[in-house]
């Protein structure tokens, strides 16, 4: 990364007072407004260095995340190596505020994808949407263009996160000339596939998103605004997708977790 990138970065460095380790997973804390700009003005250096600057990651971390990155040192690697994490899941920002350093506010990939959409719509950047099913991908740009109809869709595209299809997609990638990515293909795998690929994506910024196409796709629904107000937007998603129990298990462990580890030792892997 260079230092330009490194200047910009809103919190690069465990640290950092603008970050906080929750179970060994540094969280970044920032308002969705600064990571919207954080992202812009990596769009910009990039296409002021004539597209020669790397590649930035931005992960948006859940309670799922942090379980997942202590049994899997590679994905705490991706995560904790990234320019950017935000706190997506109410479970992580109630964790920052029991240590002590609170993050001040959710933000999900869900949001963060219209607010992105705006931004490029208006600058003339271009998004390209990789991931989820085939056709999700298409009918979340065909809805973004529909809001923001000066939005440039560099690309959709469903393929997956196989090594052996890396090749064919990163083709694809550099024939579109997008400059912002998001890739839906679930966490780990989606966290993994970026940052393996880092160094050889054409892109400024490349974010996963997980489900988020599902819901701008109107694929399915997302929980009322009163539900995600209240943090309850997983009961929510329990309700409707009760397979989605085994998953959700995750949520209580994590509590446990972060209050048996205690404050002053929430930093440990």
């Amino acid at each position: 990364m260079s230092v330009e990138q490194v200047e910009s970065t809103p919190s690069q460095s465990r640290g950092s007072p603008r970050s906080v380790s929750v179970l060994g997973v540094r969280i970044d804390r920032v308002t969705q407004e600064e990571a919207l700009t954080f992202i812009e003005e990596q769009i910009r250096r990039r296409r002021a260095s004539g597209n020669r600057l790397p590649c930035c990651q931005v992960v948006t971390v859940n309670p799922e995340f942090v379980m997942e990155a202590r049994r899997n040192p590679a994905f705490r690697q991706a995560i904790n190596e990234a320019a950017l994490n935000v706190p997506d899941g109410i479970g992580v920002v109630w964790a920052t505020r029991y240590l002590g350093q609170p993050a001040p506010e959710r933000i999900t990939g869900t949001d963060l994808i219209p607010a992105l959409a705006e931004r490029c719509a208006a600058h003339g950047y271009r998004l390209y949407l990789l991931g989820a099913a085939p056709g999700v991908a298409e009918a979340t740009a065909a809805r973004l263009c529909a809001r923001f109809p000066s939005l440039q869709i560099a690309g959709t595209y469903a393929g997956s996160p196989d090594p052996a299809e890396e090749e064919a997609i990163l083709q694809r990638l550099v024939a579109a000339q997008a400059d912002l990515l998001c890739v839906a293909y679930g966490a780990p795998a989606q966290e993994l596939w970026i940052w393996r690929n880092l160094s050889r994506l054409p892109v400024a910024v490349a974010m996963g998103v997980g489900g988020a196409f599902d819901f701008l796709s109107g694929r399915k629904k997302r929980a009322p605004r009163s539900w995600q107000r209240l943090g309850l937007e997983w009961l929510y998603r329990l309700y409707h997708e009760p397979w989605r129990w085994r998953r959700m298990l995750a949520l209580p462990r994590f509590a446990l977790v972060v209050i048996f580890k205690g404050r002053g030792r929430h930093s440990e892997a």
